[in-house]
Parts: structure tokens; sequence; C-alpha cells
């Protein structure tokens, strides 16, 4: 700051020397440059900040030079959207369909499946009109094979590179942002298209999916002992091909075929021994479909663990797959290396792949044409026509952006030579202006001027730097293409805010000379008494008071009638006044909350009447009192009161503190659970008493004295008891203090009890040992009780914005310890640390403390409920650990949407997220919060699936995934 300082001084010079009505033009353009670095270096290759003078970097160099038509729209190439010449047309993905778009280009690739869909009879007769189509309407399928028709023509014969498959996902009801299993997504389908078209009456179709992807394998067993071969015949659609230990494709193939002994309890029953006896078991291919589908089980299932386990090695397969010596095991194929498999010519390896389809190959000429019907034809060339026309919009939208860059290129080159003012006559125009039009990308609007103006309505100093000096040529075009205002000329410099600015600092220079005077002043002993008192915080602080008001006043000029800014002083404002709400004026740190002198010596100092002079030149309102001023009378008065009612406090807390020593170290306490043999009855408070009296016995001069017991927030409207015995046990044992009898007594002698509340036990029967009963009185209202616990349960789940913890699991080990830290964590804290503060005038409506709290309150559930919530808070408050983020969520959100904040929060996919609570699986994604049982406070675990780098060791390391709902609810289960 100390740099702008001399900058300023050295400008303003002429400011110490001028009087106002002296200030010339030359001043004041004077003035309105100090703040700026001339651009006097002819070209500058950078704007120079805060000067008006310099016109480079703000824009123009895009548009000086040749300039590329293709930078004067950001609209693509229609074309880039065409079809190239032969090649296939792609399909978009809608989120998380790519498992959808894959089987789709498949089972189009699929020549006769494809030609037997097209035979398929369609509905599409129903939207023709004589020879044409509809104009006006869209045509939509109304079954799964004419989305399949209507696909797989514009994969065919489509102009787009790609197309939109969401009408076929739509059909099926799939959720587009949820990953799914492909291979389940594969089976499922084509027994959904295999049912659909077995209803067909043409045979070519009706046995489509048979005929290409049904093959047919047998289990054979044969016995040891008399040689008799078992076979069942068994239907396949595809091979499930275990990868867990291999690197090649063919060993996958050859585990699959390979024998199986059944030895020992697993022996065979032969029906020719008629006895059970060892025996080889194996899968033999009978026959292959045209269509082989190679599913590779990246996901197995755990049976210990309920959970699947996904796979990542990697498996080598090859182009083209011989089949021949695995038919009938005509031969045995050969192991293949143990080496990670190299990926030549014709070969490859992955560790993502997890199905394979091969086709079969025959020596006759495979037919590579199919023929679209021409009812879809002419629904594929509507969707071209449209194509066109879009096209065709597109480009002459660029054509339009290209004409309309030219034209201001033409402008731009035109008018920024002829920006520079120079000595001709110049006007000023606002900098964020120019800026956006050089702008390509908006349009230009009118200039508006209005936010550089000072309350005088003329260019405000501080506004200068903001703005661009232009020649008057220049601004004319401006103002006559483009409009607005108010024009800035060289008379638009502000004289009055000059002339201010001068008074103010010769204001601040004097300020820093009576600054040493009264420091010098303030050395001197006051002597008499024409002293005043000062406040010591005011002595500190009166420099930089007085040149925040200077500054104040300095600024007040850019209020401008609101014209200042426009709308951005909002928020500099806002603060400023809660600035000075917060803050005191100079002096008043000495003001007692009568307005007068305060009692406290400590806080002010007497200074000498010059001392006081020079300060009240710059704080003329602040409060003066001279020494002989006398302290406020009605503080002295208080004073006296609070120092009689401290000793009054601390003596009631000594005395109750005495006669109930183990209630306050909480010693001895008895226990329901454990209910002891030296009394039969016991008597109960509530433990919000228990607290507030042990707040005040520990410090009594902050707190009042606590009057009375208020057991009524224990008891329903009827007067009757809110918790049964179970519950005070458990889980409401937090609520209430058990008193001993002679404890109680004495409660009874140092406080007000509005109701008296015990737990009387008692021997019933003769039969040894007898059955022991407690009764309370007074008793149990059983409708009150249901009620709270029925809208206990109801605030558990309706909850909004409530906290709850995730704790993202790395050691199983570390589960138990981490999800229950308050068994670790050790309480060195002490009560009254533990204990929040109470803001002044909080009351509890079912808690008085007054000596006439004797009156019974009635209270309803809700209000009871916020009672317990009070009391409670503390202890239920839960320590977050390491690893353990607090998220914010409404019991009406869906677990899906949970997960999304956990992806947020640790970086985690939700199909990668294990979520439990309380040992319960979380696992319906579209189940609320409310209804898995997740309320405030509560602690998820998270287990968090993890990718596996080394092959190798896939035997020990295993990824663990949560169950899934898979396709539950969608079309591919006849939903």
């Amino acid at each position: 700051m100390a740099p702008r300082l001399q900058l300023e001084k050295a400008a303003w010079r002429w400011a110490e020397t001028v009087r106002p009505e002296e200030v010339s033009q030359e001043h004041i353009e004077t003035a309105y440059r100090i703040w700026l670095e001339p651009c006097i270096r002819g070209v500058c290759r950078r704007n120079c900040k805060g000067n008006p003078n310099c016109l480079v970097g703000i824009g123009e160099h895009i548009w000086l030079g040749e300039i590329d038509e293709n930078s004067f729209h950001n609209i693509d190439d229609p074309n880039c959207e065409r079809r190239k010449k032969n090649s296939f047309v792609g399909l978009t993905n809608l989120g998380a369909t790519c498992y959808v778009n894959t089987f789709l280009q498949v089972w189009f690739l699929n020549l006769e499946l494809r030609q037997a869909l097209y035979l398929c009879p369609s509905t599409c007769s129903d939207y023709m009109l004589g020879d044409g189509i509809q104009e006006e309407k869209d045509y939509e399928p109304q079954t799964i094979c004419e989305h399949l028709q209507y696909l797989f023509a514009l994969l065919q014969n489509s102009n787009r590179r790609y197309i939109d498959p969401s009408g076929f996902v739509k059909a099926l009801g799939l959720d587009t942002g949820q990953q799914q299993d492909a291979q389940e997504f594969s089976k499922l389908f084509m027994s959904l298209l295999e049912d659909t078209l077995s209803k067909q009456k043409n045979p070519d179709v009706r046995n489509i999916v048979q005929q290409q992807f049904c093959g047919e394998y047998a289990y054979v067993t044969v016995c040891n002992q008399c040689g008799r071969e078992s076979k069942l015949l068994s239907k396949f659609y595809e091979l499930e091909l275990n990868i867990q230990g291999h690197k090649q494709l063919t060993d996958c193939i050859s585990e699959f075929l390979k024998e199986e002994k059944l030895e020992g309890d697993n022996r065979y029953f032969c029906e020719n021994c008629q006895s059970k006896q060892n025996a080889t078991r194996k899968i033999r291919l009978l026959s292959l479909p045209c269509t082989l589908n190679l599913q590779l089980m990246r996901f197995v299932f755990d049976r210990q663990t309920g959970h699947k386990k996904k796979l990542n090695t990697y498996i080598g397969f090859s182009e083209i797959l011989d089949m021949e010596p695995y038919v009938e095991h005509k031969a045995e194929p050969s192991k293949s290396q143990t080496r990670k498999p190299k990926c030549g010519k014709g070969t490859h390896c992955s560790r993502n792949a997890y199905m394979l389809v091969y086709r079969l190959q025959t020596q006759e000429k495979p037919n590579t044409t199919v023929q679209v019907p021409a009812f879809l034809q002419e629904l594929v060339d509507r969707d071209n026509s449209k194509f066109e026309e879009w096209c065709i919009e597109m480009a002459e939208m660029r054509k339009q952006s290209v004409d309309k860059g030219k034209a201001k290129h033409e402008e731009v080159k035109e008018l920024y030579q002829r920006l520079p003012a120079g000595a001709e006559p110049y006007e000023f125009v606002s900098l964020e202006w120019l800026q956006k039009w050089l702008d390509e990308s908006t349009p230009t609007k009118p200039i508006d001027n209005h936010a550089c103006l000072c309350s005088h309505d003329k260019l405000h100093p501080d506004k200068i730097s903001i703005m661009k000096r232009i020649s008057e040529y220049a601004a004319d075009i401006f103002y006559s293409r483009y409009g607005g205002g108010p024009r800035l000329t060289v008379k638009a410099l502000c004289k009055e805010c000059v002339v201010e600015r001068c008074r103010i600092l010769r204001l601040k220079n004097q300020l820093n000379e009576d600054y040493k005077t009264v420091n010098n002043l303030l050395k001197a002993a006051v002597k008499g008494s024409d002293g005043f008192w000062v406040g010591k915080s005011s002595l500190r602080s009166w420099r930089q008071l007085a040149l925040e008001q200077l500054d104040e006043q300095d600024g007040d000029a850019e209020q401008s009638n609101g014209k200042m800014n426009g709308s951005t002083l909002n928020k500099d404002e806002s603060k400023e006044e809660r600035k000075e709400e917060e803050e005191l004026n100079f002096n008043e740190d000495i003001l007692c909350p009568h307005g007068e002198l305060c009692i406290s010596e400590n806080e002010r100092r007497l200074v000498s009447k010059e001392a006081w002079s020079k300060l009240q030149q710059y704080f003329p309102k602040a409060p003066e009192f001279p020494s002989y001023k006398e302290c406020c009378s009605q503080c002295k008065i208080l004073e006296r009161e609070g120092e009689e009612n401290e000793a009054l406090h601390k003596m009631i807390a000594n005395e109750q503190k005495t006669s109930l020593p183990n209630l306050f170290q909480d010693k001895n306490r008895p226990c329901l659970s454990n209910w002891p043999e030296d009394t039969d009855v016991l008597y109960i408070v509530s433990q919000f008493f228990v607290e507030e009296w042990r707040k005040f016995v520990r410090k009594p001069t902050r707190c009042s004295p606590v009057s009375s017991v208020g057991n009524s927030a224990l008891l329903c409207p009827h007067g009757g008891l809110m918790f049964t015995f179970a519950s005070m046990t458990k889980e409401d044992s937090k609520l209430i203090a058990l008193i001993w009898p002679s404890e109680w007594q004495m409660i009874q002698k140092l406080f007000v009890v509005d109701h008296v509340i015990k737990i009387t036990r008692i021997e019933v029967g003769d039969v040894n040992p007898s059955e022991t009963q407690y009764i309370s009185e007074p008793k149990l209202c059983p409708e009150c009780r249901e009620g709270l616990l029925c809208q206990q349960q109801r605030d558990l789940r309706e909850y909004t914005q409530a906290t709850i913890y995730v704790h993202k699991v790395v050691d199983n080990k570390k589960v138990m310890k981490d999800s229950a830290p308050e068994l670790n964590v050790s309480s060195s804290e002490t009560e009254e640390d533990k204990e929040e503060a109470k803001p002044d005038g909080e009351k509890d409506p079912d808690f008085n403390q007054s000596n006439g709290g004797t009156k019974r309150q009635k209270i309803s559930h809700q209000n009871y409920i916020a009672y317990q919530k009070q009391v409670i808070r503390r202890s239920m408050r839960h320590r977050k650990v390491r690893g353990e983020k607090a998220l914010l969520v409404s019991a009406n959100q869906t677990l899906k949407e949970l997960k999304i904040q956990i992806m947020h929060a640790f970086s985690v996919a939700p199909f990668d997220q294990n979520l439990s609570i309380d040992g319960k699986i979380l696992s319906d994604d579209c189940a609320t919060l409310g209804t898995l049982g997740v309320i405030p406070e509560s602690v998820i675990l998270l287990k968090a699936d993890e990718p596996i780098a080394d092959y190798a060791a896939m035997d020990d390391v295993m990824q663990v995934c949560m169950p899934e709902e898979g396709f539950k609810g969608t079309g591919l289960l006849g939903h």
C-alpha cells in the first residue's frame, strides 16, 4: 500500500495548496490520471491494466489479420453427422446402455435373424395412408419385433452416422442410468424374442432363434465297474466358461469339457450294477449353433459370502476358433503355455471381455444382402429426408454466422484503427462493452455507461480504470449503430469529486500530524480536574476509526443515488451494515447499558483537555465525560445486587452440593436392570433436571439456581407415566435419573416438587422364589405411550436434511472398532466441557424453575419428543472417526440417490458400493432411506469393490459386489 500512497501524494501535491475554487480543467484531468500507468512505448503487447489509453489486449486479436471462416460459428459441419460410404451406422449411448447397443449390433450383423425379423407381420399398415405415410405423425413401433425391424432398417439404410435406440430401450423398461449384467440381458432378451416369435406361422421366422443360437450337448456318465454309458441330452444357447486360472480361451473350453471323477460320497448309482460305483462324467458337444455365444464367467457367485466376485484376468482368443476337436470329443486340444498371452496377428487378449460371439464358416458363399421391406424402407426414407432437411438448416445457419462474422470482421478492422483518441476530441466508453463488442459469441447490446457515474451524474474518478478513451469519430459510429448512453466527453469529468478528494487527502495528511501530537500529549500526566475520560479501546484504534470515517466520506459518492455499479454494491453494503452494527463508535466503549459512564475504571483512561480537543475534531459526536463526571448510579446499585446474588448463589450451591454429594458426582447410582437389594422403592426425576442442577452447582455465579424438579415433563396430558419399566432399563434410560429414598427426602426439602414419580418392587405368590413385580406411581398411560411410539417412528421416517455418517471399511477387523468408536475414545473432557451453552432467554416449556412451578403443565406428544431430543442430544451425538464422512440426507430420498452422494464423497461408483447398516445389507436402490431404517445419526458401512491388477493373484484377491436387483420390473421379465 505504501507505493500507492506515495504515488497519490506526488500526483496530488497541488491539492495541498490549491483552494477548491481554483481547481482547473487541467487539475481535473491530472486527478483522473493519477492511478494509471501511461502507455507511452508505442505498440503495447498486453493490456495496461487500469489505463484508459491502452487499447491492446481487449479482444481485438481474433479479428486482426486473415481469419478462418470456422471461427465465425460454433456449429459443427452437418456432413460430419452423415454416414460414410461402406461404413456401419452407430447407436447413441443413452447413459449406461452400452450393453444394449453391443447386442443390437451383434444381432443386426446376423443376416438370418435380420431377414426373419423383416418377414414378421407389422402393424405399420395402420400407420400407412394409401400408398404413403402420415407426414404429420411419427411412427411408433408397438411390439419388440417392430422395434427391432425399425432399428435394423435404420442401421442398414440410414444416412445418419448414428441413430437413437431410446424407443427400444423405453419399450423394454430399462433404466438408462443403471449398469446391468450384459450376459443376463442377452439370456433374458433371447428368451423373450424366442417366445414372441414362437407365435408366428412362418417356420423360418418361428424357429430362427433355435436355428441360429441353439446347440446340443449331452451329460455322459460312464460306470467304471461295468462300462455302462448314461446320456442326458440338453440344448444350450451359450456356453458358460470358467476363466479363473486360465489365460487362453481354448483352456476354458477344455475345462468345460473335461472329465469329472465321481468317487467316495459322490459315487454314481449305476442301474446296471444296481449299486453305487465309481464313475466319470463329462459334457459331450453334439452340435454347434450357427452363432456360438461364449460367456466368460467374470462374475462368479460365492456361496459362503452370498456375494458376486469379479475376475479381471487376461484371456487370449483368436478371430477364428476351430471347434472340431471339441465336438464329439474326437481329440483332445493341447494345453496352452502358462505365460501371459501374446496377441499376434488374428489374435486378441482382454481382461474386460465377458462374451465372445463366433459365426459358423461354411463352404457355401454367404448371402451378404438382406432386402429391407418396402414399408420399412419408406420409414427409413422419411427419416433420411428429415436428416437432409436438418443438414440444410445447419448449413444455412453456418452460412449466416459466417456472413455475420465477415461483416463484423470488416467493421472491427475499420474501427479499431480509429479507436485511439490522440489529440483530437475524445469520449469514454466502458471497457466491458468494448470487450463484448469484440466477442463474436455474444450479440452487441446498446452502450450503458450508467454504472460508471458518480452521484453528480458524471464520470466517477474510481471508474476511470474500467473505461477506455476513444476518438469522437469512433464514438459517433458506435452510438449511431448500437445506441445507448450517456455519452461521456471531457466535460463528463467530475469537478465536485476531484474537490472532495482534495479535501479528504488534506485531512489524511493532517491526521498523520495529529496522531503524533496526540501520542505526545498522552505521555504527559493529567493535572487537576481538567481531564476527560476516554475508552482504552478507542484510544488504541482512534486513528483507524478516523481513516475509516474519511474513507466513508470518500465513498459516499460511490452510492450515487443507487446508480453506482448497478446492483454490485449490495454485497459490500450488507457487509458494511453488519460491521457498523457490531462495532462501537469512538468512546462508546465506556458507555454502560443506560447510556452513562461505566463503573469499571479498568476500561477507561483520563486524557488532557488538549488531547481531547484534538480527538473531538475527528469525532464531534463522541460521548463526552469530564473527569468530574460521576459513574452511572443504576449500575452501582446493580453491581451491589449482583455481588449479593453471587454470594447467595454460592451459598445455595454449596449447601445443595453438601446435601446431595452422590447425585452431584454421579456415584453409587441405583439401576433398574440390577435392582439394589437394600430398597424396595426408587424415585425418578428427569435427567434434564439433574444436568441443569449440576451446571448451577459447578458455576453458581454464571447460572441461576434450580428451584423445581419439573417432573411434569415425564408425564402425559392425562397424568400417566410415559415410560414402561422395560423402556426405562434400555432406550429411555438416558431420559431419567433414579433417586435413593434418602436422596428424595432431601430433594423435597431443597426443591419444589410438582409430581412424585416412584417405582415399587413387590413379591407376589407363595412359590419359592416368588415372582417379582414392579409398579409405578403414577401408572403407565397405554394410549399416550402408544401414540408417543408412533410419533417417534413417524419422525424417524419423515426427517429432512439430517446428518448420517458413511464409514468406508478397508479391513474387516476394523469394522467393530470403527463402528463403535465410543468404546475406544477416552473421555478426558470434563462434564462442563461436554455441555452445550444454552442461549440466553431459552426456556423449556415443560420445565419450570421458578418458585411458582408447582402448577402442572399439559404437554402434547410433539412437545414431549422435543423435550426428549433436548435431553439426549448430547449423549447421542456421534463422534466421527477416520475414514468417515458426514452427509445430509432426507428420509424420502432413495438409496440410489444416496449412492450418488457417496460417489461424490468417496469417488466410488454406485455399482461398486456395498452398503450395510447394523449388519443389514442395503440393496434396494428404489427404496427410500426411511423405509430402509436409515435414521438421523446412523452409521452406514461402505465396502468398495476394488479392481484386481495382478491376474496371477486371482485365487487370493477378488472383488466383492453387492447383490443386484438385475432386470426386475422391466419388460424382459414380462412386466
